[in-house]
């Protein structure tokens, strides 16, 4: 059966994608070996620019609905308690930034809230399917399924996590190291004695032995359990050897801890593949890019590599776009990617504290061959091709309003220059007056929020940056 992008793995990444893929009406097939989804809490902590990007795909009231703000640290010692303790600081939003702090939700309430999108879009996954082989050729890909049969897809996206079958079948490496010898083991706990006002962290007598910490998960009756073990300890997954643990290292008693809902154990490390393309396969998240937890970036950074991707496969798959487009994508996110392992790292080791960084609103791809900026003599620190694209008001709403959707949005800023006629389907023009978070100018806008092409006049390029881009305008 045939299909325009053929997604290896349910995983935030998977679904993300999924989900634009089907506003953008691009046929496409999620196939997941799993029976179901990811079961646990691991990546619990969603950053400012995923929810901006949330908001565009139009899952963000349902997050905000299902989770909370991270709660304040505790620390504990001897079974007292020893003081708060901030991990970041929690700037209020702003009309440019309506998220500014990180937003509690476990990780397997948001695959949840992306399915139900994706399902609400027309889409779905099949669980219990696992690629067992893949060919390309020059028209496409060709994939053998564990269920017997094959499918026939334009493109695959490799989104199967950092153990990634497809990604070792295409014979793409990894290259990094380990960030700390130390195993840690995670879990999903319901603790009914221990208050959920604050994040509780209980740290070695000697302050520099292995760390615990029970962090409330919002919108749930559960705890989400971080403990470090000792090098070369093999954890104890069992409920009984997650009780033990819990009442080894916190005043707690094993049977304070009620139920066991989820364990398991990883080894923190920091690796990146040597490209994220392979012909017609693309490798996104995990398959792509393994971080430490501390910080929050892994899922994070999985959430854009899918939201680059996806307006790019749609504009060649769609609109007939030159494919070459479709190698931004390693262009764009393998920096940033390689950028955000480099901050996981330094905040797991306490090199570096958690802040504006780690929010990721700073991310952007001013030097990427898609960023064509047209202006002279910009001054310093002003808005550029390649940045994020600001909100603001805009009418009775604001500019994410109106960039809202799977369409280029060009924005004329305090100018009254001529814009050219465009296809109202793939690119939406507004205007509005002189703004200073944008200064004066045109502004294309980019499907997934930077700007593409900045400029003063539309003849500087805006049509031929559009064509390249599967936009089609006539002259």
């Amino acid at each position: 059966m045939p299909t325009g992008v053929l997604i290896v793995g349910a995983g935030p990444t998977g679904l993300a994608l999924a989900c634009d893929l089907a506003r953008r009406d691009v046929p496409a097939l999620v196939v997941e070996r799993a029976p179901r989804l990811f079961p646990g809490s691991r990546g619990k902590g969603l950053q400012p620019r995923t929810m901006e990007i949330f908001d565009d795909l139009g899952v963000v009231g349902a997050v905000l609905a299902s989770g909370g703000r991270i709660p304040v640290g505790m620390v504990w010692r001897d079974g007292e308690r020893q003081g708060e303790h901030r991990m970041f600081d929690e700037p209020e939003p702003t009309e440019t930034a309506p998220y500014t702090t990180p937003w509690m939700l476990p990780q397997w309430r948001t695959q949840e809230i992306l399915l139900a999108r994706l399902r609400e879009l027309g889409g779905d996954v099949a669980f219990g399917t696992e690629v067992t082989g893949l060919a390309q050729d020059a028209d496409g890909v060709t994939a053998r399924l564990s269920t017997g049969t094959s499918v026939r897809a334009a493109y695959a996206v490799a989104a199967d996590g950092g153990r990634s079958s497809l990604r070792r079948e295409l014979g793409i490496t990894m290259s990094g190291e380990t960030v700390d010898p130390n195993p840690v083991l995670v879990a999903d706990i319901r603790v009914p004695a221990l208050d959920r006002d604050n994040w509780h962290m209980f740290p070695a007598a000697d302050d520099s032995g292995p760390q615990t910490a029970l962090c409330p998960l919002a919108g749930t009756h559960d705890f989400q359990l971080t403990a470090q073990l000792p090098a070369g300890t093999t954890p104890d997954l069992s409920p009984q050897g997650v009780r033990d643990l819990v009442a080894a290292r916190t005043h707690l008693t094993a049977d304070d801890v009620t139920e066991v809902r989820w364990s398991s154990d990883f080894r923190p490390r920091a690796a990146l593949a040597a490209r994220f393309r392979e012909g017609r396969v693309f490798l996104a998240g995990d398959a792509a890019h393994v971080h430490s937890p501390a910080g929050g970036q892994g899922l994070n950074t999985s959430v854009q590599d899918a939201y680059n991707l996806g307006w790019k496969l749609g504009a060649v798959l769609r609109h007939g776009g030159p494919d070459a487009l479709l190698d931004t994508y390693e262009e764009e996110r393998l920096p940033n990617a390689a950028q955000m392992l480099g901050l996981s790292t330094r905040i797991h080791r306490g090199e570096a504290r958690r802040g504006a960084a780690t929010r990721q609103l700073g991310i952007g791809y001013r030097e990427s061959s898609l960023a064509a900026e047209t202006r002279e003599n910009v001054p310093e620190g002003a808005l550029r091709a390649g940045d994020r694209a600001p909100d603001g008001p805009y009418g009775t709403g604001t500019l994410f309003d109106a960039f809202r959707g799977p369409h280029f949005t060009l924005l004329a800023v305090g100018t009254d220059t001529e814009r050219p006629p465009l296809p109202g389907e793939l690119v939406r023009s507004h205007a509005i007056p002189a703004y200073e978070p944008y200064g004066k100018g045109l502004f294309l806008v980019r499907p997934d929020g930077y700007v593409g092409w900045a400029g003063t006049d539309a003849r500087d390029g805006l049509t031929a940056y559009l064509a390249r881009c599967g936009v089609p305008v006539t002259p």
